[in-house]
């Protein structure tokens, strides 16, 4: 199993970043699949997740109207697009082979990409 997550950065207090995560190794149109992050000190946060088909979509209500959670099992692609980001959203963000807690505890997941939001 490989994950591996792109697209993080610096953006200011209100601005969009959409990060990525390509996925290798395992049948991705055959598993649900989740956004988490991570603060230092911080255990794992769920932020949204998917269902295998596509549909099931759920947000943490943090990033509910915000965030945008999507897949494309052709490219074995998952996708998180972030607008209107905030300070509170700073964190590493990592593609999550499982949806919700606490099933993401536990799961495969990738290194990670670091979100910063400040001005």
């Amino acid at each position: 199993v490989k994950l591996v997550e792109s697209g993080g950065g610096l953006a200011q207090p209100g601005g969009s970043l959409t990060l990525s995560c390509a996925a290798s190794g395992f049948t991705f149109n055959k598993y649900d699949m989740s956004w988490a992050r991570q603060t230092p000190g911080k255990g794992l946060e769920w932020v949204s997740g998917i269902y295998a088909s596509g549909g099931g979509i759920t947000y943490a209500d943090s990033v509910k109207g915000r965030f945008t959670i999507s897949r494309d099992n052709a490219k074995d692609m998952l996708t998180l697009q972030m607008n209107n980001l905030q300070p509170e959203d700073m964190a590493r963000y990592f593609c999550v082979r499982a949806y919700g807690t606490p099933y993401i505890e536990y799961a495969d997941r990738g290194q990670g990409t670091q979100v910063t939001v400040s001005s």
